[in-house]
């Protein structure tokens, strides 16, 4: 079992920058999809960016395309969101997901991750 700790979320105005990482208990550093997921209240959970591990594509909602960056730090089994140019409509709790891939599945689907964080507010003032 992988245990996921979400960090660096708080307030910010519209237009500022954040970084949140996801520290994972057991190493990720090949074959996993790691993703960071969205939800906002009233809203469903939706998916954010997510890459995989060990070589393969990164995907990222269209809203943050430009914005937005996932990357990995593979010493430290700790996955980031740098968030750039904030909005108000990036507000919402943000989640850190994992899911093992094996050989074939390269992170393009939104489904099935096995592991979660407990997540960490965003929040973003106009």
């Amino acid at each position: 079992r992988i245990q996921l700790v979400e960090a660096g979320g708080g307030s910010v105005q519209a237009g500022g920058s954040l970084r949140l990482s996801c520290a994972a208990s057991a190493a990720t550093t090949s074959n996993y999809c790691m993703a960071w997921f969205r939800q906002a209240p009233g809203k469903e959970r939706e998916g954010v960016a997510r890459m995989r591990t060990g070589g393969g594509s990164t995907y990222y909602t269209d809203s943050v395309k430009g914005r937005f960056t996932i990357s990995q730090d593979n010493a430290k089994n700790t996955l980031y969101l740098q968030m750039n140019s904030l909005k108000p409509e990036d507000t919402a709790m943000y989640y850190c997901a994992a899911r093992w891939t094996g050989r074939y599945d390269s992170c393009s689907a939104l489904s099935d991750f096995t592991y979660w964080g407990q997540g960490t507010q965003v929040t973003v003032s106009a």
